[in-house]
Formats: C-alpha cells, sequence, structure tokens
C-alpha cells in the first residue's frame, strides 16, 4: 500500500467539501454504528509499508487514535483541518515519502470494536478514506484504562515495513489519548477480536517491546480532559516510555507533534519545523518536545518528558 502521492491542493479541495457535512456524514460507520471491514481486526495477516517508484524511502507511520468518549473528535479534527498540516510538515522537513497508517483503539473489556486497523497510505483521497472509514464507537470503560497495548500488537506482529527490513530504519508508531493501558489482554478476548489461537495472556510491556523492535514509539497525552496532570497516568506512561511519552496541552496540535517528532528524529531542528506554524502551535508543539533529545543518526539518548 501507499503508492499514490500527496497532493495539498487535492486536500483543500476534499476539506472544502466538509464545511458542509455534520461528523456522521463523514464517519459513515459511526452512524451505522458498525466496524468497517476495511478496519476490522479479526484474521489480520500484515499491513504493509512498502517502497515504490513514487516513494522510493518509504517510511512507516502509525498513528492510532483514542476513539472512546472523551478523544472522539479528533480524527474529525484531523480529516475536517490538519491531514494538510501533518502531511505538508513532514515532506517539507526531511520525509520525502510518509506512509501513514491511521488505526483507531477502545477498549477491549467494554466495546465491540477496541481494534480498527487501517492501511499504510501516502495519497490524499486514501488517507482521507481510511480516516473516514473509522467508527468513532464513542465507548470505554469507567477507569483510567484503554486499550493501546492493541496498537503495540499490531505495530509489532501485523506490520510488514521496507524501511525496517531494507534499510535497518526504524519507522515511527504514535498512541493518542489521555488513559493508561490496560496491562494484558487474554487469550479468550484475542481469538474473538482477532482469530488468535493463543493460550496465554499476553501483556502490555511485552506487546510494547515486540513493537519497539521496528518501531520509535510514543504515546502522546491530550491533557485537556479528566485525565489532565493526573499523575496516576503521567507516572505510567513516564515510566514506560521515558522521553518518548509526550504532553499535548492542546489537541489542536496533535498533526504539528507528531509531524515534528517523525522531522525532529530524521534529523530536523525543532526550530526550523515549527517556525511554519502559527504562535500557539509552535508553543504548544516546543513544549511537548522540550526534553526529547535526538543523537546521532536520530538515535534517541536520554531524557524524561516535561512533567
Amino acid at each position: 500500500m501507499g503508492y499514490a502521492k500527496w497532493s495539498s491542493d487535492a486536500y483543500e479541495h476534499l476539506k472544502s467539501s466538509y464545511s458542509r457535512k455534520s461528523r456522521a456524514d463523514i464517519f459513515k460507520h459511526t452512524r451505522s454504528r458498525r466496524i468497517s471491514d476495511a478496519m476490522d481486526p479479526y484474521g489480520l495477516t500484515f499491513r504493509e509499508s512498502r517502497d515504490s517508484e513514487a516513494h522510493p524511502n518509504s517510511l512507516a507511520i502509525g498513528v492510532f487514535l483514542d476513539v472512546t468518549g472523551s478523544m472522539g473528535s479528533i480524527p474529525e479534527l484531523l480529516i475536517r483541518h490538519k491531514l494538510g498540516a501533518l502531511m505538508d510538515t513532514l515532506t517539507a522537513h526531511g520525509v520525502a515519502d510518509p506512509q501513514v497508517m491511521f488505526s483507531a483503539i477502545g477498549d477491549h473489556v467494554s466495546d465491540k470494536a477496541p481494534l480498527q486497523v487501517g492501511q499504510f497510505e501516502s495519497g490524499t483521497e486514501e488517507l482521507n478514506e481510511c480516516l473516514s472509514d473509522i467508527f468513532i464507537e464513542s465507548g470505554g470503560g469507567g477507569g483510567p484504562t484503554e486499550s493501546y497495548l492493541l496498537a503495540w500488537l499490531t505495530g509489532g506482529r501485523h506490520t510488514s515495513i521496507d524501511c525496517f527490513e531494507k534499510r535497518d530504519t526504524k519507522g515511527f508508531l504514535f498512541t493518542v489519548g489521555d488513559e493508561c493501558s490496560w496491562e494484558s489482554i487474554d487469550a479468550g478476548t484475542l481469538k474473538a477480536l482477532i482469530g488468535y489461537e493463543e493460550t496465554e495472556t499476553l501483556t502490555a510491556r511485552g506487546l510494547l517491546a515486540e513493537a519497539q523492535r521496528m518501531y520509535h514509539v510514543f504515546h502522546i497525552h491530550i491533557n485537556e480532559t479528566n485525565y489532565r496532570d493526573n499523575p496516576h497516568v503521567i507516572n505510567y506512561w513516564r515510566d514506560l516510555l521515558g522521553q518518548n511519552f509526550l504532553i499535548l496541552d492542546d489537541h489542536r496540535g496533535l498533526a504539528e507533534l507528531i509531524a515534528s517528532t517523525v522531522a525532529l528524529y530524521q534529523g530536523a531542528a525543532l526550530e526550523t519545523v515549527t517556525s511554519g506554524f502559527d504562535s500557539s502551535t509552535a508553543a504548544n508543539v516546543k513544549r511537548a518536545l522540550a526534553r526529547v533529545s535526538v543523537g546521532v543518526a536520530g538515535q534517541p539518548e536520554s531524557g524524561v518528558i516535561r512533567l
């Protein structure tokens, strides 16, 4: 997947059409209250990010959006307003061939669609279609846990990416939300959700380690909900990811933060990347990335993200 090309002009045309549409018009599976066949993880094999004539140096970027009640507005923000900011920032700052896989997570304990898996795409229409295929279930449980571990399972076990396999270059995997991850997922749930014949429970830390073999793994904490500055949530992610735990104080800067993080690891200077943002977004992104340090050839140094 990911053979088409991104066009800012084409996105502007699509974006103008969204002004006349409701959320239900854009996210058709949210209207029907069912997961898209294209994003259903049952029987999942591999999502592929491949080099091509159009994209000879593909870079895999997985973005897993929490679509539970508190986070359901973010896919709408991206498709209506910010997809251009994501792709244009990437391509302007050293990422010539980004291939983005938009996916979604919920709560495997309480939701009927706790995992939705898109495809790695580069083209304007394809990226828009992948976003609009998301079923915004708006569920979630009552506690401070969602199923972010399913993103790591997908990345670690169900993707095949040329950037890593051909060039030994890690891709990027972002989860976006405001809570902690469930610590494990049982064999019965995995069988019902994906069709696994697993005989044991899988742990969050084990799945994270699998994903980290191929990806720089980040979690972006949307610091605006009931879990704003929540010490339990923040300490959980700090312990798990260290400097790859990013705190975003305004969700409207999400696209720019994702693109800036990737560009930073690819060798761009943060000041240069953020110089093209409005002042509020630039400040927001700089706060989130203030203590992320990147060493030689994009390898992360030690550090802890802002608390």
